[in-house]
């Protein structure tokens, strides 16, 4: 369970390449970040879902205990990153983007992260408790050899609180809420993001472990909870079962004394490959073509890697004295076995994993939504103008680009979102073909002129006049 935890904390820490250059590592901190309330609704309220990709002030769990004895007790322990500022300074303490010292080693100027956590024990008796989970704010020196300079680290204050409360729903089943807020103000609401993360909880999760009690699973509630599951409500988080699935699956839902509560979507019981030799910190790794491609760096590349940071150091340390067996173990595991006949491919436009009529009324490749008075769907062409704040941090490469939508989604928490191609990605069709899309709400997207489809519901009725972005 603490290494899936630790997963979590790191995921999207640095990005392959693992440079300061990296493009790509200008758009980090991407799960469970937590910022001031003020900076976070400078434009407009948070829109919750379960997944934590996109930026909020808060964090909500909701889930479900069925308790064994009347002394049962909940255990908590809140974690996440703090953001600290590494500096490089030179032997006049002048602030300075790199540094080589005598020893030819390079300092670079990036920023770090330091983990934090807190714990809190809750009687189920008790009800309700809370505990202040922030960071004080803090500095170091280090410095460097020969009195070449010096390394500075600072940290901002994070005030943050997690609140944990009991309600029993009846019997001996009870509903569990924990809720994480930030409780700092910006020290300017129009600041960058780069610059808000100084005060912002970043990869925020949840362990909870039950003495006396046991957690209802989300996912397979069996049937007498499945009512009781549908009412939890979770933001910017999804929970799930923690520890080894049980070696026969229940007939009347799953059960563990562990819940993680994960600002990334997880299965239960998840766990980390065994063939892993260690963390990537990628999102999405796939640890074969992550090493390869690290071992495919120049000696200036990886000169720069170990300058940006100690973790990036470590990753190419391990990839270096890779034994032969181990890198051969990554190349693929079977981990069940099924039936050898094949589903006929997907239609076009419809993902692999879609089967129709296994959601009555849905349907992705037809589906409509309106968007500024224009029905888009399948096949409608539109611009990317993904939110400021509170999207994806990916999604700011996308700013302005032209897609084709796919298909339209409707998500587990009633969320609709669009599947698009982007026009000018060369492998677009391809993406389109094994349906690998990026993912947009109808708010991010402008219809462009001439892309209006049918409502499936009124496609025999006549076609009204022209939208107003058309007109």
């Amino acid at each position: 369970m603490s290494a899936v935890a630790d997963a979590v904390l790191y995921e999207g820490y640095l990005l392959y390449p693992y440079r300061r250059s990296s493009p790509k590592n200008r758009a980090r901190w991407q799960f469970g970040v937590l910022f001031p309330r003020d900076w976070v609704e400078a434009d407009d309220p948070v829109s919750p879902g379960v997944s934590g990709s996109a930026d909020s002030w808060y964090q909500q769990t909701e889930c479900l205990l069925r308790v064994r004895r009347p002394d049962a007790t909940v255990r908590l322990r809140v974690r996440y990153l703090q953001l600290q500022h590494k500096q490089v300074e030179d032997a006049e303490r002048r602030p300075v983007e790199s540094l080589t010292c005598d020893d030819g080693a390079v300092q670079l100027t990036f920023e770090e992260a330091v983990p934090r956590e807190a714990d809190l024990v809750v009687p189920l008796a008790e009800g309700v408790r809370t505990v202040r989970v922030g960071a004080p704010a803090g500095s170091g020196t280090e410095p460097l050899p020969s009195g070449g300079g010096r390394v500075v680290r600072r940290r901002e204050e994070v005030r943050a609180s997690t609140t944990l409360e009991a309600e029993r729903l009846g019997g001996d089943l009870f509903r569990i809420r924990v809720r994480t807020a930030n409780e700092g103000r910006a020290a300017d609401p129009r600041a960058p993001r780069d610059q808000a993360l100084r005060q912002a909880l970043i990869a925020t999760h949840t362990l909870l472990g039950a003495e006396g009690a046991e957690f209802v699973s989300l996912i397979d509630p069996g049937p007498a909870l499945q009512e009781a599951a549908r009412n939890c409500h979770n933001d910017f988080t999804f929970p799930v079962l923690g520890g080894p699935p049980p070696a026969v699956a229940p007939e009347d839902g799953s059960v563990s004394a562990l819940l993680l509560s994960s600002p990334i979507i997880l299965p239960d019981h998840p766990q980390v490959a065994p063939e892993s030799p260690g963390d990537l910190h990628d999102a999405g790794e796939i640890d074969e073509i992550l090493t390869l491609r690290t071992m495919l760096l120049t000696d200036e590349e990886k000169r720069e890697a170990r300058a940006t940071d100690t973790r990036a150091a470590e990753i190419l340390d391990r990839v270096d004295t890779m034994p032969p067996e181990v890198f051969g173990r990554l190349h693929g595991a079977i981990r069940s076995l099924g039936p050898a006949d094949r589903p006929a491919p997907a239609p076009a436009g419809r993902p692999a994993w879609w089967q129709e009529g296994a959601d009555d009324g849905l349907s992705p490749a037809t589906d409509t939504v309106l968007v500024d008075g224009v029905r888009v769907g399948g096949g409608a062409r539109v611009r990317l103008r993904p939110r400021g704040r509170g999207a994806d941090a990916q999604d700011m490469f996308l700013v302005g680009r032209t897609a084709t939508v796919a298909a339209v989604f409707h998500d587990v928490d009633g969320s609709t979102h669009l599947a698009v191609t982007v026009d000018d990605d060369p492998a677009a069709e391809l993406h389109g073909w094994y349906g690998r899309f990026h993912y947009f709400r109808p708010d991010e997207v402008e219809p462009l002129g001439g892309t209006d489809v049918p409502d499936p519901a009124t496609a025999a009725e006549p076609s009204p006049g022209p939208s107003p972005s058309e007109a």
